[in-house]
């Protein structure tokens, strides 16, 4: 790629920001550890969420300044969260249920890779990864709405977008919406379609470091976030 993507690319912040402008009031949304968490602070104005954790909580609030928090209110990250007026506490297997029988809208994760077809692998078993699948599996083929967040390249610059996953699925298919730190993307008919993109990247510099071919259906938007 011509350009230096570390001058040019999206932060955390700005891609978790953009996912969540896509998230409609009064939606039920699970978020995954870690990264995928940083959704809840960017709630469009006038629009709220209605945020699950698979450890029993609906409708958990912000994050709580530092030194106020309750250790006995954490997401299933366990980081401290604070509650939104009407939230609801229940047992683990019911916070399950409540996921495998499609009582979620919108369930956003991270990711290793993302095939054009839609499967995620967002997990492994090699040094360093996560040790087990957890409850993603659960959430991929429970939500409505599958999204996907994270940086368009591996820290060694390999494409996370690829042909197809090279590492133990998460699951198969379910991926719809991948914001990245260059664009966005949506998956359909077992193809990468081209929605956003940044300005400062052209098309080519773009699909090359993408590892399976991206459509265009239409004309494809500017990638803009506000600085964070």
């Amino acid at each position: 790629m011509s350009l230096d993507l570390n001058d040019i690319q999206l932060s955390n912040a700005q891609i978790a920001w953009r996912a969540a402008q896509d998230i409609a009031d009064g939606a039920y949304v699970n978020l995954g550890i870690g990264f995928p968490e940083m959704v809840a602070k960017f709630q469009p104005e006038g629009r709220e969420a209605v945020f699950h954790t698979e450890n029993g909580v609906l409708g958990f609030g912000r994050a709580p300044d530092a030194g106020d928090e309750d250790w006995d209110l954490i997401n299933a990250g366990k980081k401290a969260i604070t509650l939104n007026p009407g939230a609801a506490f229940f047992h683990h297997a019911d916070s399950f249920a409540m996921v495998r029988g499609g009582h979620l809208d919108v369930a956003i994760l991270g990711a290793y890779e993302v095939a054009q077809n839609g499967d995620l692998a967002n997990w492994s078993t090699g040094r360093g990864g996560v040790p087990a699948v957890g409850g993603a599996m659960d959430l991929v083929h429970g939500a409505k709405r599958v999204a996907v967040i994270t940086d368009h390249v591996t820290k060694k610059g390999a494409p996370k977008l690829v042909e197809a996953c090279n590492l133990p699925l998460t699951g198969v298919g379910c991926v719809t919406r991948v914001y990245t730190s260059l664009c966005v993307v949506d998956v359909t008919g077992g193809r990468f379609v081209l929605r956003e993109k940044l300005a400062a990247v052209s098309l080519e510099d773009l699909q090359s470091v993408t590892g399976a071919e991206l459509h265009r259906d239409g004309d494809v938007g500017e990638l803009v976030v506000p600085e964070l």
